[in-house]
């Protein structure tokens, strides 16, 4: 096989997984104030995206002021979320929280369908469909865009975390009881990491919408940012840009060389794969903090 076909398809596959990095990103700011994973993620990146359709073509706003409006939204509606749903389960065993998440994933899946339908719809933002070129490589334009968008908002949150109200968070996710003995009010921190996910959550939907059109289908990048989190450890935001440069390189090239041989289809398993092997050999990923349990 062409080396230099492989290595553009390397290249994009890393741009690509910066995308996943954004849903991934979604994942550890919850897990980094709760400590509970976010099974949900996936389905506020499909409702972030329909939130902009919403407001760009049934609102009829230009898509430059429908994306922050649809933010703000997606901020509100995690906070309710909070509020609603998990706040009297602060301090429940983890099992039911999670549980929650699978069952708002399941929820907002259905509501989405009921209210736009199955059918996809495409989202226009701007960028254009002709590949860019770098060199002798064609680099898809939404992916370098995608991976600039995930690469500024891993520094915005790199720095959020080295604010008081970032350390505030880590405090939360160590330890409720200790947080709350100290005057922390674990409620609030936990309502702006739902309301900060579903900002990037949006970000996400916005992006992947305008590849693939906007559906049901975007709910299933959970896998995808759960993968990424998992690998790269679901308390580490460095982690997960790491993580979804390999796991989108190694996919797309995995894919590349076996697809012709075995019909397709090869992406997802090359994924779920990655996630057993992960969780089997080193559960805490590669950058996740490994805490010792001493009784």
């Amino acid at each position: 096989m062409d080396l230099m076909y492989l290595l553009e398809l390397g290249v994009n596959g890393a741009l690509s997984g910066l995308m996943y990095s954004l849903v991934a990103m979604g994942i550890v700011l919850i897990y980094k104030s709760s400590s509970v994973p976010n099974l949900a993620q996936g389905a506020l990146t499909m409702v972030g995206a329909y939130v902009v359709l919403a407001y760009s073509n049934g609102a009829g706003l230009p898509v430059w002021a429908a994306i922050p409006l649809a933010m703000l939204t997606m901020m509100g509606l995690g906070l309710g979320i909070e509020r609603v749903a998990l706040r009297r389960l602060a301090g429940r065993p983890v099992v039911m929280i999670l549980m929650m998440t699978l069952g708002l994933d399941i929820f907002l899946r259905a509501v989405t369908l009921v209210i736009g339908g199955g059918t996809a719809r495409p989202l226009k933002i701007g960028i254009s469909d002709e590949p860019l070129f770098l060199g002798p490589l064609l680099l898809n334009r939404a992916y370098v865009a995608g991976a600039a968008v995930a690469l500024v908002l891993f520094g915005v949150f790199v720095l959020f975390f080295r604010t008081r109200r970032g350390v505030v968070l880590r405090a939360i996710a160590d330890d409720y009881m200790a947080s709350w003995s100290v005057g922390i009010s674990v409620e609030r921190g936990v309502a702006l990491s739902w309301a900060l996910s579903s900002l990037v959550a949006t970000a996400a939907g916005v992006l992947w919408g305008s590849i693939q059109g906007v559906d049901q289908s975007l709910s299933l990048l959970l896998l995808k940012g759960i993968t990424v989190a998992v690998l790269g450890g679901m308390d580490s935001l460095g982690g997960a840009i790491l993580a979804g440069i390999g796991l989108g390189a190694f996919e797309a090239v995995t894919s590349g060389i076996l697809d012709p041989m075995l019909g397709g289809g090869t992406r997802e398993l090359v994924v779920a794969l990655v996630l057993i092997l992960t969780i089997m050999i080193r559960p805490h990923g590669l950058f996740g903090r490994h805490d010792i349990e001493r009784l």
